[in-house]
C-alpha cells in the first residue's frame, strides 16, 4: 500500500498546472534575452523553434518541481507480513460399536447418531489432527491421526456394528489403544472423546486404570454415555413377526465413565437423545479450541529516492540545458 509520510508537501503540485497555464498565456513572451521592436525580421520557423525550446525548458522546470514535491512528501510502500502459528490439538474419537449401539432411542440408532455428530465435529476442526478408534470386545484403529478430513469422513462412514462373535465392551482396552496413538505425538494438547452405551465387560484392563495411564501422559478424556434412562427400544428378529422393536434395560455404567473423565481432567456427559448428543459435541468443541497466534510485521520501503535522485540530476542539468538551448537560438 502506497502512503505519504508528509502529504502536505503535495500541495505544491497545485502550483504546477497554474504555472503551466500562465506560461501558455504570458510567460513564454518573457523568455527572450534581447527585446526587438518587431519580429518581422525573423523567419516564422525560427520563432516557432524558439517558443518550442522555451516550452521544453519550462516543462523541465515544472517536472523538477513535481519530483521535489513528491520526494518531500516521503512516499512509502508498506506491506503487512503475517506469521501464523497454530497450536494443533491431537484428538482421538473412541467409538463403541458393540451390538447395544443398535438401540433406537437415538435416531436412527445410537451408532448412526454418534457417527453423524462426529462427522460435524471433524468438519469443524480442520486445523487439528484427528484419529478414530472403535471398540467392542476388542479395539482397533479405524484411522490414525491425520489432517485429511476427507479420509476421516470416509473411514467414519465405514464404521459398523460388530457381529456376535466379537461383541462386548472393552472400554479399558480402547483407552489403552488410544493412549498408544497419542503418547508420542509432539502436540501439547492431547484429547480423547470416548462414547459408549454400556459397561466394561471385556479386555484385560479396567477403565480407571487405563485412565490413570492417560493422565500420566497428559491425555484428557471426555466421556459420553449414550442412551436413554431406564429402557430403550432395540431391534430383534422374530421367526414369526420378523424384525420388531422390544424394550430392553439400559446398562450404562455412568459411574465408571465419570471416574475416567475426572481422573484425566475431562468431563462426563449423558446423551439421551439426538439433540443432547449434538449439544455435547458442541460443548467439547468449545472447550478444546485450537490456539492460533498471528504476528504482524509492517515492512516499509522508502520511495522518495526514486524522485529525489532524478530531481537532483535534473536540477544540475537545467542550467546547462538552458544555456545550450538559448545559445543555439542566438546563433
Amino acid at each position: 500500500m502506497l502512503e505519504f509520510q508528509q502529504p502536505w508537501w503535495l500541495l505544491l503540485l497545485v502550483a504546477v498546472p497554474a504555472i503551466y497555464f500562465w506560461f501558455l498565456r504570458r510567460g513564454y513572451r518573457l523568455e527572450g534575452v534581447v527585446r526587438f521592436s518587431s519580429l518581422a525580421l525573423f523567419q516564422s520557423e525560427a520563432l516557432h523553434s524558439s517558443r518550442l525550446k522555451a516550452g521544453i525548458l519550462q516543462g523541465l522546470k515544472l517536472l523538477l518541481l513535481t519530483l521535489v514535491s513528491i520526494a518531500l512528501a516521503r512516499p512509502q510502500l508498506s506491506d503487512v507480513v503475517r506469521e501464523t502459528k497454530v497450536e494443533v490439538i491431537d484428538i482421538i474419537l473412541v467409538l463403541d460399536i458393540s451390538s447395544s449401539m443398535r438401540a433406537a432411542d437415538l435416531k436412527p440408532n445410537r451408532l448412526e447418531a454418534a457417527k453423524r455428530e462426529a462427522r460435524k465435529f471433524i468438519m469443524g476442526r480442520p486445523e487439528d489432527r484427528i484419529g478414530i478408534v472403535v471398540f467392542a470386545a476388542e479395539s482397533f484403529i479405524q484411522c490414525p491421526l491425520t489432517h485429511d478430513t476427507h479420509v476421516l469422513l470416509n473411514l467414519m462412514d465405514q464404521v459398523t456394528i460388530v457381529d456376535k462373535q466379537h461383541d462386548g465392551t472393552a472400554i479399558g482396552m480402547a483407552i489403552a489403544n488410544s493412549i498408544n496413538r497419542l503418547r508420542d505425538t509432539p502436540s501439547a494438547s492431547k484429547v480423547m472423546i470416548l462414547l459408549s452405551d454400556g459397561s466394561n465387560n471385556a479386555g484385560e484392563l479396567d477403565p480407571t486404570t487405563a485412565a490413570q495411564l492417560a493422565q500420566e501422559f497428559g491425555i484428557k478424556i471426555y466421556t459420553i454415555g449414550a442412551g436413554s434412562h431406564g429402557r430403550a427400544p432395540y431391534p430383534v428378529s422374530d421367526p414369526v413377526w420378523g424384525q420388531r422393536m422390544v424394550n430392553v434395560e439400559v446398562e450404562l455404567d455412568e459411574e465408571t465413565l465419570r471416574q475416567v473423565a475426572e481422573i484425566t481432567g475431562g468431563h462426563y456427559f449423558r446423551a439421551t437423545d439426538q439433540e443432547s448428543l449434538a449439544e455435547i459435541y458442541r460443548q467439547i468443541n468449545n472447550l478444546e479450541r485450537t490456539e492460533i497466534e498471528i504476528e504482524e510485521y509492517l515492512n516499509i520501503k522508502e520511495l522518495y529516492g526514486w524522485f529525489l535522485i532524478p530531481a537532483g540530476i535534473l536540477g544540475l542539468l537545467l542550467p546547462v540545458l538552458g544555456i545550450g538551448i538559448f545559445k543555439r537560438f542566438v546563433a
